[in-house]
């Protein structure tokens, strides 16, 4: 039977989870996280409610044809797909640089932590 090594009741992995969520490694986390996703969601939400509403209300601006058949609204509508795969991108660096550290020592303290108990 395994304890926090204090001579109390055995620690559980909620008390554990409890332990690491409560963590300022664990907030620092959730913080750049944070500050990464809502911006971001916010710029997509915008640039695609911009192109909703042009394709509704500006019939005139959306149908301009700029190189053969090819017009403003099919340009705007494939861009949608573009700022995805750059926004995955983006998230991708990101998290690589700023997220995967702190998880990365997050996850080795729980496993020091468990391995401790199981010595």
């Amino acid at each position: 039977m395994s304890t926090t090594g204090t001579g109390g009741p055995p620690e559980t992995s909620e008390t554990i989870w409890e332990r690491a969520h409560e963590s300022t490694e664990f907030r620092e986390l959730r913080s750049r996280l944070r500050r990464f996703v809502f911006p971001m969601t916010a710029v997509f939400l915008v640039w695609y409610l911009l192109y909703v509403l042009l394709a509704d209300y500006a019939h005139g601006f959306m149908s301009t044809k700029v190189v053969g058949n090819i017009n403003i609204g099919l340009i705007f509508g494939l861009l949608q797909f573009v700022s995805t795969f750059v926004i995955t991108g983006l998230y991708v660096r990101y998290a690589n640089r700023k997220l995967d550290p702190v998880a990365e020592k997050i996850r080795e303290d729980i496993e020091k932590g468990t391995a401790k108990e199981h010595e």
